[in-house]
């Protein structure tokens, strides 16, 4: 007897319908599985087996053949379990309505005893499904919020087999449940640990915190040990904007590909910290089947990369191009896949290898030589992408032993909230997000120049050698210091300020 099952499959993060066909024939008792599977798929076949027998059903002792199709499409992994096995009951009719199946897809893992487990993509499946049409799906308890946030495809949770064939039997009532997502990210995140009142001076940092949260900003921190590079990295998350509706979904996506969705919708921006050994595979995404990387993680959120120069050059330099362009495509030779980047690159450093180079109390015991080598770890192109760049002092005594008397993360995620309004408005239709997100085109029609500022931008871009990139970035934070201060043009005191935010690396 042959049985059809719906199943779904991912290609990145495109949604690819598969046909699960189960054939069962008299014969000497086989279990194939065909249809381009890989290693994850062909072990199927124990797991459905021992999933059958453990659950109190007879496993048939027959020809059974099971086609993944379309035959051209790899499958991968573990989530066709549930489908095929479904397939096995409905061919030997332990489930007595092949068309009452038909209305479901099915994705779920197997273990041995029958329960359904967890799996990953459940989300950008459930997208894919929406978008042709309203859908019906069968997927493991543990996938059920990520579902449910999706108008349009009803979810059927199910934590073990013989539930799911209770339910196509309808001996077991399921109803399928919804969840607002607008709701659910109004509700928004607490920060109660971290706020940027409890650092203690460096008031020139935070002021380029906010701009960089602001316009969505690339900005990089030098200064000697414990002056708070760190520290101040890590908390800005507490005053960068909510996540919108669209952005959410996005990065929910990434992170469900990436098996690393806990629970439901991701309501709060990323915050990546990868450590300086991680490879260039890590960073960007790869494997035998692409998984998403450290920059994809960190899309619509922050990507900090402590320590800087002491990550690898090759790692560093894969980062240029989805800097500049919002994602990455990792190509191995069986396929190309596509996922989206778009992050805030924020990055620390020390001024030399001993790290107190130009420090006032700790004197320096590097070389020139051993300075420069230490420094020219980072590329020029790579330098040029950060819009702001940063020294910052030393902390001195009576700014350690007295009370902080800085903003409350709070209020300056106001003003954020405010910039980042402002910027929603001026760029509404072009799907750009923020003031780091303009195209060299965009800067010459959203932040026009009066003679004056073009001037001064000219003086400053001879003296400081800007390159066409660095230029742009300066025109780009000085559009941002004005949306912060609720201005419609760019004067020169937003430029000057700008300015300040340059760093020569020679020395």
């Amino acid at each position: 007897m042959l049985a059809k099952i719906k199943s779904v499959s991912l290609r990145g993060l495109e949604e690819i319908d598969v046909i699960v066909e189960v054939d069962i024939s008299p014969g000497l008792p086989t279990f194939t599985i065909v249809g381009l599977p890989d290693e994850a798929v062909k072990e199927s076949r124990e797991r459905v087996r021992s999933a059958i027998k453990n659950t109190g059903f007879e496993f048939p002792m027959r020809r059974i053949t099971v086609n993944l199709a379309p035959a051209e499409v790899r499958k991968e992994g573990s989530i066709y379990d549930l489908p095929i096995a479904i397939g096995i009951l409905t061919a030997t009719e332990v489930i007595h309505s092949a068309e009452r199946v038909a209305q479901f897809h099915f994705a779920g893992e197997l273990s041995l005893n029958g329960g359904v487990r967890k799996i990953s993509g459940a989300l950008p499946m459930a997208i894919g499904l929406s978008n042709k049409g309203h859908a019906n799906f069968i997927t493991p308890l543990d996938n059920r919020r990520e579902v449910e946030i999706i108008d349009g495809v009803d979810c059927y949770p199910v934590k073990h087999l013989k539930e799911a064939v209770e339910f196509l039997n309808e001996d077991r009532e399921i109803i399928p449940q919804h969840i607002d997502i607008k709701d659910e990210l109004a509700k928004g995140v607490v920060h109660d640990e971290l706020d940027f009142a409890d650092i203690k001076g460096q008031f020139q940092a935070k002021r380029a915190m906010e701009i960089a949260a602001a316009g969505g900003h690339n900005i990089i921190m030098m200064g000697s040990p414990g002056c708070g590079k760190t520290m101040i990295a890590r908390m800005l998350p507490t005053i960068l904007p909510p996540l919108t509706l669209e952005e959410a979904m996005e990065v929910t996506q990434i992170y469900s590909i990436a098996g690393l969705l806990r629970d439901g919708i991701i309501m709060e921006r990323t915050f990546r910290s990868p450590h300086h050994t991680a490879s260039s595979a890590a960073i960007i995404g790869g494997g035998n089947v692409p998984r998403p990387g450290e920059i994809s993680l960190s899309h619509h959120g922050v990507l900090f990369l402590d320590e800087l120069p002491e990550f690898k050059r090759s790692v560093l330099e894969v980062l240029r191009q989805p800097m500049e362009d919002g994602f990455v495509t990792v190509s191995r030779v069986k396929m190309s896949i596509t996922y989206p980047s778009r992050f805030m690159l924020v990055a620390a450093m020390n001024p030399c290898p001993c790290g107190w180079y130009g420090d006032t109390v700790h004197g320096c015991n590097c070389s020139v030589y051993d300075i420069k080598r230490y420094r020219n770890r980072i590329s020029g192109p790579l330098w040029d992408r950060f819009d702001i760049q940063l020294e910052m002092p030393r902390l001195f005594p009576e700014e350690l032993t007295n009370k902080p008397k800085g903003e409350f993360s709070a209020d300056i995620r106001k003003r954020v909230i405010s910039a980042r309004k402002l910027q929603q408005e001026r760029y509404e239709g072009k799907r750009i997000f923020s003031n780091a997100q303009l195209t060299p085109k965009l800067l010459k029609e959203f932040v026009p120049l009066d003679s004056e500022e073009k001037s001064f931008l000219r003086t400053a871009s001879e003296k400081l050698g800007l390159t066409g990139r660095g230029f742009d970035r300066i025109v780009r934070v000085s559009r941002t210091i004005a949306d912060l201060e609720g201005e419609k043009k760019v004067a020169l005191p937003h430029i000057a300020e700008a300015l300040q935010y340059r760093i020569d690396l020679s020395i």
